[in-house]
């Protein structure tokens, strides 16, 4: 099974201010660039589960739309979802350790996840199972929140795959993990 990250940050790496607000990304305020010319149309026709951490949830939750189409989502958890009418019904609650999560995803028959939150993408980074990194640098020096990485047990090699610019400021950059473990 393959696992992609697909995540803006900020120029200094933070992907949210210290309390959750997204209120420095393009977009926020309805301004920015459209989602399919930031390829995350393209990104979201590859992946066929979307896993993401409970704080992630309960953003998304917060900002009152659908994202994610009629794509599954598994939200790592273990308390209660309260899903809305809004909501699929392919979202469901799932806990473990990143390899069992794979596992248990790959019984489900899916090939390949997206994996968003910040601490969900650090546990998976740090057991290898991120094999591909797209990140799109806002030109913003928040300071301080929520960072993208964390603390690895090892270097993590990358191989640069593409860089464009998106509108008049935002740098995307594409990585595949070397070395990263493709899970069956």
């Amino acid at each position: 099974m393959r696992a992609s990250v697909f995540i803006a940050t900020s120029l200094d790496g933070f992907i949210a201010r210290a309390d959750g607000a997204l209120d420095w990304l393009p977009g926020a305020d309805g301004a920015g660039v459209p989602p399919s010319e930031t390829g995350y149309d393209v990104f979201m026709a590859s992946v066929d589960v979307v896993v993401m951490g409970r704080g992630t949830w309960d953003k998304v939750m917060e900002m009152g739309g659908w994202f994610y189409g009629t794509t599954p989502v598994r939200v790592l958890t273990s308390r209660a979802l309260n899903i809305t009418s809004q909501v699929p019904q392919t979202v469901a609650p799932l806990s473990g350790t990143p390899p069992e999560i794979v596992a248990a995803l790959s019984r489900e028959g899916f090939r390949h996840a997206y994996v968003d939150g910040g601490r969900t993408i650090q546990a998976f980074l740090r057991d290898g199972l991120i094999q591909r990194l797209t990140l799109t640098r806002i030109p913003v020096l928040l300071g301080h929140g929520i960072p993208l990485f964390g603390t690895l047990p090892h270097d993590v090699q990358l191989k640069h795959r593409r860089t464009q610019v998106l509108g008049d400021a935002m740098v995307q950059s594409e990585y595949d993990v070397l070395d990263a473990k493709l899970e069956a």
